[in-house]
């Protein structure tokens, strides 16, 4: 059975005007995704907020996924340069030693309430009771991820040299926008990558506190 190039060439044009799949939704309402948005999502903003949301304003921008109407605003080019612009100053910030140390303290008050938002707004068409839950967990792994991040980066800045403060900072922007993709595309994947990079940021956080205390009983 032949199809000549004319027959060929329309229906070519409508699977390009198909819509795409949406990857993060008003149709997420699996309680399994609402828990993979919000773990993803409280640990990538706790690392880097404005990476979090420079990320999933491109990809909204370049209609790579299709956010829920409460959170389209971040592919806004105003927003979106103003996240832009936020993380080019985080990430000069962020390699000089001890003005990280007094950004993490800032953003202490920032970074987890930030998260929670983002939760909120990401599950939109779950119950109004998981998107509460996942507004709170979302702000829990944020400062979970923020606190072993800013106790990382003031143990390493008692290092002389600048190389170990770069690797990490790279490390975490790299790790923010990855998980951030990671997310929107594998949201139940996502929680059992998160609980792993919890239990390590409880190790972090468990010896850096022993670290520091042996520390304070020389003095």
């Amino acid at each position: 059975m032949r199809f000549s190039l004319a027959e060929a060439l329309p229906r070519a044009r409508d699977f390009s005007r198909s819509p795409r799949l949406p990857l993060i939704s008003s149709q997420l309402v699996n309680p399994l995704q609402t828990l993979g948005l919000a773990l993803g999502a409280g640990f990538s903003s706790g690392l880097n907020l404005y990476a979090t949301v420079a990320t999933l304003g491109v990809l909204q921008r370049f209609g790579l996924i299709h956010l829920p109407p409460t959170l389209e605003i971040v592919g806004h080019p105003i927003v979106l340069g103003i996240a832009v612009a936020l993380y080019i100053i985080e990430f000069l910030a962020d390699k000089v030693p001890y003005l990280d140390t007094v950004w993490d303290a800032i953003h202490t008050f920032i970074r987890p309430p930030a998260a929670a938002v983002i939760a909120y707004g990401a599950s939109v068409a779950a119950p109004q009771e998981w998107r509460w839950a996942a507004a709170l967990l979302a702000g829990g792994v944020a400062l979970t991820s923020h606190s072993a991040k800013a106790s990382t980066r003031a143990a390493v800045n008692t290092v002389p040299e600048p190389f170990s403060n770069w690797a990490l900072s790279f490390g975490e922007d790299m790790l923010a926008v990855w998980l951030t993709w990671f997310t929107t595309v594998h949201p139940i994947a996502t929680i059992v990558i998160v609980v792993a990079l919890l239990i390590l940021c409880a190790f972090l956080l468990y010896y850096l506190f022993r670290f520091a205390r042996a520390a304070l009983a020389r003095l």
